[in-house]
């Protein structure tokens, strides 16, 4: 045991010295290779599995549930984005209101998980959750949690981790059973005005995150998106094949999962029945980069006409751009009713 341990300092000293060598006279060159090597040391997280970016997912639904806010800190990207029925909300916004809602949730899953590719350091997870509970928020008011639905979340390689950079969910729509109209609200009432110490030290308190900024790259995927839809509306095939990613995936309108570049565009420009699109809009587009080659974005598409006889109206869209070679192409969309 003795002379295990020698040996083993023994070692220890000889490698020790061997690193550190003679008296440093090493050149600026040296020293830029010694920093290079460090740098190439760092550790990088592995590609994920479907599985992986599944029970990630779980666990942050388990802590929106708690109203863990510390959970997100840790889990979110700086660039973290959502938007759901038109509300785009960031980091910094979707932390300030983790915990204001109180949630009795009796049963829930997450099935179905289905994974793509965007680039090396991007990655989306999409699964069906069925959920048996309900939420209050501040104002009281208790709410059934939408269900069955359908989510997606994009994660972002960081280091030696993945971090949450954008979720969105829908409910799943059976055509031949669509949900009613949401019920129309009494407007909110105005509460009185506080005194000038009682309102200032709420201000304080809750003030609001700063406003983001839009990419630069805002203008030009707008239009980008814009051509997409005029796609839609004169069927063009070729235009799609240009502009849409080898694997193009998406959440449709009605909450299914779809994937196959072939087979979306063939579902776009021959089986979808549609009539009377005379004109097409994008409104309302927000870009954030998720990296150098990827952006985020937000927007509200608009058609009009039918298609396999239901009557066109205004989408919520989530699309995700990725920059290959000098072109951005669309790599993924998530869609659902502005009802």
């Amino acid at each position: 045991m003795k002379r295990t341990l020698l040996t083993l300092v023994l070692l220890f000293i000889a490698v020790f010295i061997a690193a550190c060598g003679a008296p440093a006279t090493n050149t600026p060159a040296n020293t830029g290779n010694t920093n290079a090597n460090t740098n190439a040391a760092k550790p990088t997280a592995a590609a994920p599995t479907r599985e992986t970016l599944l029970d990630m997912d779980k666990k942050a639904n388990e802590a929106w549930i708690k109203g863990d806010k510390a959970y997100f800190e840790g889990f979110l990207s700086d660039k973290f984005v959502s938007f759901e029925r038109g509300q785009r909300m960031t980091r910094a916004e979707l932390l300030q209101m983790i915990g204001s809602f109180k949630c009795d949730v009796k049963t829930w899953s997450l099935d179905d998980p289905q994974m793509e590719k965007i680039d090396a350091d991007t990655y989306i997870v999409s699964y069906k959750g069925t959920f048996d509970g309900t939420c209050t928020g501040p104002d009281g008011k208790a709410e059934k949690l939408p269900s069955p639905m359908r989510a997606a979340s994009v994660y972002v390689r960081s280091g030696d981790t993945w971090k949450g950079a954008f979720h969105s969910e829908t409910l799943i729509i059976d055509p031949k059973a669509p949900p009613p109209p949401p019920a129309k609200t009494e407007p909110k009432k105005e509460e009185p005005k506080k005194d000038d110490k009682t309102a200032s030290s709420t201000n304080a308190s809750s003030a609001a995150p700063a406003k983001p900024t839009p990419s630069a790259n805002t203008e030009a995927l707008v239009k980008l998106h814009q051509a997409g839809w005029e796609a839609f509306k004169a069927k063009d095939a070729k235009k799609f094949d240009e502009m849409l990613t080898a694997n193009f995936s998406m959440v449709d309108p009605l909450g299914g999962w779809m994937t196959g570049k072939a087979n979306i565009v063939k579902q776009w420009t021959e089986t979808m029945k549609c009539e009377g699109i005379t004109k097409v809009s994008v409104t309302d587009g927000f870009s954030t980069a998720l990296s150098p080659t990827v952006e985020l974005l937000t927007l509200k598409g608009t058609a009009d006409g039918t298609c396999d006889g239901q009557k066109n109206g205004p989408l919520y869209q989530s699309a995700l751009y990725v920059k290959e070679g000098n072109a951005w192409k669309l790599a993924f969309m998530f869609e659902s009713p502005a009802m």
